[in-house]
């Protein structure tokens, strides 16, 4: 962990040459996600502040002095100071998350202002080298109830089980060193009026979508198809192309993802937004998460492409890649049987690579689906399955420091941990490094709302099913968050709509929200589910629900509504 000093002396402390060299650092590095203007902002205030005249920067003289508007400049009336602000701290934060997570200097811009601040940081904390997994321990056979519905069970186990053929008898040859990762090439958008302003357009939009896409660790964007590659590298599978066209008063962009090996169209839409500034900054950001959002997701186009793809005698680096597609289509079901295969084919991919950190933190969270999904009697083998789960965590982590899915599987098997304040604040750190990936979103949001905070945690569940509605986890979710709010009819509605029936967990929630609802005849269905499939979960009720719920009010109530379904609950 990297802890920031206090700023000291006179203003802050630092020599400014230090504090220049920090500026430089930040500006020059590939990993600070900022337009040139929010560069410019960023160089004019450091050195305005820098010269001791902090007291003159105000959003009227940056707007006139760094994005050259004129002397009628109403702050009041246009928000393109705020704006452009609101976009450079969070490329700072992101930075100092990323490339910049050892830099001696700490420049911040607080809210409310303007002003920089410098601050000197002590050395960083190393992270130790994580424990090696124990491949060997035995993987307890699957509980005969654990049933799934025959197309998850299938979809999952045959990409899983080809994946795993696939690493386990690589052809001969040169073997790749490191998984397949699905790589974009993103053109230059035409610019359809032919006159500078739609040319800047075209190319500011471009700009603003391969950063967002950049985002997302899984794939690998490309500007431009260079020739001389590397032969040993993939050439890109997909390009996303695109064009501008200007009206009087607005743009309209249309873009398209293509397959590259037929060019059959695979995911086409239209954008529009107005060519005042402030509405062309909102409009270009808006389109470029979007974009991002609908590519480049867990079950979105590119996934789907790629699970719907059939390859002959996969070698291994494209198995690894496909253990990672495995899992998406086990997280449809989550039931017991799939889980193995995925498991065994994750556990095969990160043997063979390894650094491949997606993988480590796919395994980390299948890991922590056995500690929390099946309620074995043996407590010493719920705690090793945690166990494993946060060394593969931290595994993935230590490999990439910002790989999402690393830092989800650290977050939630913090979280079962009962280290929830570390939980949540890794929770934090990583939607600020990707706040479009709707998959940790909803992670990240139950995290909150099961800790206490329903309110804020829900609106994030919420959120993050309608940027990416194809995963399954957001109805059991909003079920929770309904339940919790009091409203039962929408709750039941939810909890029919969840895809889990084979899941302990579902049937649970299913028994609270239909007891506290007063639906009899589903409550008692429940009821008989868990007490003819589940004794042990129903003796040790309170230990399973205090493991998901952090406060003691919302565990008294979840037990009181299981009384009113009709489960003997010993208090």
């Amino acid at each position: 962990m990297i802890r920031a000093q206090p700023a000291i002396g006179r203003g802050h402390g630092l020599a400014p040459e230090d504090c220049r060299a920090q500026l430089a650092l930040i500006l020059n590095s590939a990993d600070f996600d900022a337009t040139g203007r929010e560069r410019r902002f960023l160089s004019h205030v450091v050195e305005e502040t820098l010269a001791g005249r902090g007291d003159r920067i105000k959003a009227y003289s940056i707007a006139v002095e760094v994005f050259g508007r004129d002397m009628s400049f109403d702050p009041q009336t246009d928000p393109i100071v705020r704006i452009e602000a609101g976009h450079l701290r969070r490329g700072l934060e992101r930075y100092y998350l990323t490339a910049g997570h050892a830099d001696p200097i700490l420049i911040t811009i607080p809210k409310g202002g303007y002003v920089p601040t410098f601050s000197a940081r002590s050395p960083a904390e190393i992270i130790g080298p994580a424990l090696p997994v124990e491949w060997a321990e035995k993987v307890p056979t699957p509980p005969r109830w654990m049933k799934a519905s025959w197309l998850t069970v299938v979809l999952a186990a045959t990409v899983a089980a080809l994946a795993v053929l696939a690493l386990g008898l690589a052809s001969g040859g040169v073997r790749p060193t490191s998984p397949e990762i699905p790589r974009l090439l993103v053109e230059t958008f035409d610019d359809l009026n032919g006159t500078h302003a739609a040319t800047a357009i075209a190319s500011g939009l471009k700009q603003e979508v391969v950063s967002q896409l950049s985002k997302f660790k899984d794939i690998v964007v490309v500007e431009s198809a260079a020739k001389g590659e590397d032969p040993s590298i993939s050439p890109p599978r997909f390009v996303l192309a695109g064009s501008v066209n200007l009206s009087t008063d607005a743009f309209r962009l249309r873009v398209r993802l293509l397959n590259r090996a037929d060019n059959s169209v695979l995911w086409a839409e239209s954008y529009d937004g107005g060519l005042k500034v402030a509405e062309l900054v909102e409009a270009q950001t808006d389109i470029a998460r979007n974009v991002s959002s609908s590519l480049v997701q867990a079950y979105g186009v590119i996934f789907q492409a790629d699970a719907n793809l059939h390859v002959d005698n996969p070698p291994d680096d494209w198995a690894a890649y496909s253990c990672t597609l495995s899992f998406y289509a086990y997280r449809v079901g989550v039931d017991a049987e799939s889980r193995s295969s995925v498991r065994a084919c994750l556990e095969k991919a990160v043997d063979r690579f390894p650094t491949y950190a997606t993988a480590w933190g796919l395994l980390s969270l299948i890991y922590i689906d056995d500690y929390r999904f099946e309620f074995s009697d043996d407590p010493a083998e719920s705690a090793a399955a945690l166990e494993r789960a946060l060394v593969a965590a931290r595994r993935s982590v230590g490999v990439d420091p910002v790989n999402i899915r690393g830092r989800q599987a650290e977050m939630v098997a913090l979280y079962y941990h009962k280290e929830i304040d570390a939980a949540l604040k890794v929770g934090k750190q990583t939607l600020t490094i990707n706040p479009n990936d709707a998959e940790f979103m909803g992670e990240y949001g139950e995290r909150l709302a099961v800790s206490g905070n329903w309110h804020e945690g829900c609106q994030l569940i919420a959120e993050a099913r309608q940027k990416n509605p194809g995963s399954a986890y957001y109805e059991v979710d909003l079920a929770l968050c309904s339940y919790f709010s009091g409203d039962y009819p929408q709750a039941a509605m939810w909890i029919k709509k969840s895809p889990f029936p084979s899941n302990p967990v579902y049937h649970l929630l299913a028994a609270a929200i239909f007891g506290e609802g007063g639906y009899k005849i589903e409550a008692d269905r429940e009821v008989a589910w868990l007490n003819q499939n589940q004794p042990e979960l129903v003796k040790n009720m309170r230990q399973a629900v205090s493991v998901r719920l952090a406060r003691s009010q919302d565990v008294d109530f979840f037990l009181g509504s299981l009384r009113k379904a009709g489960l003997g609950i010993a208090d």
